[in-house]
């Protein structure tokens, strides 16, 4: 049976985002507008296990996925012909979620004859800041991108779309991952990150003198595992299960303090850097699950500040992972032509500057 040729088109473009325990769509117009989006959740599933169990997770997407595509087709008020495109995270992530996620993507756009994106899920976090209207006059290339996040912490030079050059990652833990583990000492379950911060608010942020790992070191590299030790001793000292209220509040106000502190301060050595590189460079894009914390969002400000860059954070609800960035990445690479065969095989790892990054595969 012959395959009817691809029509080319600009108009909205469908995004999924399935790459670990969100089950996420989103549709934008060709200006970037948000038409319709929805978000499901995977954390009642997962609770019980204290993390995300990669089966549990695939099987959800499945399970949600079709259901919610055509809810939010149906609420952007469109057809799957009325679409410029269809596209997916393709990865990095679990891979049973990106097979789902993308399968159902490339299937729509087998389907309707639409042109498919494989979509980086770091990139959608990178070009969220160019989304219309959450930075004032756009956010132009070049930037620095701070991405920080359950699985990635990373700082890298964005110079244009597919374009990113890595200044430098965490040699162990990532910052949310950091975040999770101490919250986990803490009896505080999982996902730790925001209950953390709202013990936090009740804390002694200077109650513990907690190590900042590589902070006044040259380089933009990152570690957290050492502080994360700290933290445990910590505990440690008290009877399992007698850890009193205020004080597990001081230690996730210290422990807070110290992540917010390290990532300013390297996060300084990487503007330092990025002006350099590029001398036009003047924003910081703080992006990942992570930048919705008040206390980093805080401390990078003022060293954003302090070096003549302006910082700016998506609004919390694209800080996690959500399809709308994806959808607005798809439109970013569809505008410069880039699309992808439908053969394009998920990739559980995919460094953001990596080849293959700058043009599309189709």
């Amino acid at each position: 049976m012959a395959i009817l040729p691809i029509r080319p088109q600009v108009g909205p473009v469908l995004g999924i985002e399935s790459s670990c325990d969100e089950t996420a769509t989103a549709v934008l117009d060709a200006s970037g507008r948000v038409l319709a989006e929805a978000v499901h959740s995977q954390e009642t599933e997962h609770a019980p296990f204290g993390g995300v169990v990669p089966e549990i997770a695939a099987r959800a997407h499945l399970a949600v996925l079709p259901r919610q595509v055509a809810q939010v087709m149906a609420r952007a008020g469109l057809g799957f012909a009325d679409l410029g495109a269809v596209a997916a995270s393709t990865g990095p992530g679990l891979i049973g979620g990106l097979i789902v996620g993308s399968q159902v993507a490339k299937g729509i756009a087998l389907a309707h004859r639409l042109p498919f994106v494989a979509v980086n899920h770091l990139e959608a976090h990178a070009l969220t800041a160019r989304l219309p209207g959450l930075v004032p006059d756009g956010a132009p290339f070049p930037y620095l991108l701070l991405l920080v996040s359950g699985g990635h912490c990373q700082c890298l030079a964005v110079e244009g779309v597919g374009q990113y050059t890595r200044l430098g990652g965490t040699i162990d833990d990532a910052a949310g991952e950091a975040f999770d583990k101490v919250a986990k000492l803490l009896g505080l379950g999982w996902p730790g990150g925001p209950a953390l911060e709202r013990l936090a608010t009740s804390g002694d942020a200077a109650r513990h003198d907690f190590p900042r790992p590589l902070m006044r070191r040259a380089g933009c590299d990152f570690s957290f595992s050492g502080l994360k030790t700290a933290v445990a001793r910590a505990v440690a000292k008290y009877p399992p299960g007698a850890l009193p209220t205020d004080a597990a509040a001081d230690i996730a106000a210290s422990f807070q303090r110290a992540v917010a502190e390290v990532l300013a301060d390297r996060a300084g050595n990487a503007m330092a850097t990025m002006r350099v590189r590029d001398p036009q460079a003047r924003l910081l894009v703080v992006a990942g699950g992570v930048a919705a914390n008040g206390a980093v969002r805080a401390a990078l400000t003022r060293e954003a500040a302090a070096r003549g860059f302006a910082m700016v954070a998506p609004p919390v609800r694209f800080c996690t992972d959500n399809a709308v960035m994806v959808a607005w990445a798809g439109q970013e690479r569809l505008r410069l032509g880039w699309t992808d065969a439908p053969d394009f095989a998920p990739r559980p790892r995919w460094p953001l500057d990596s080849d293959g990054m700058f043009r599309g595969t189709a």
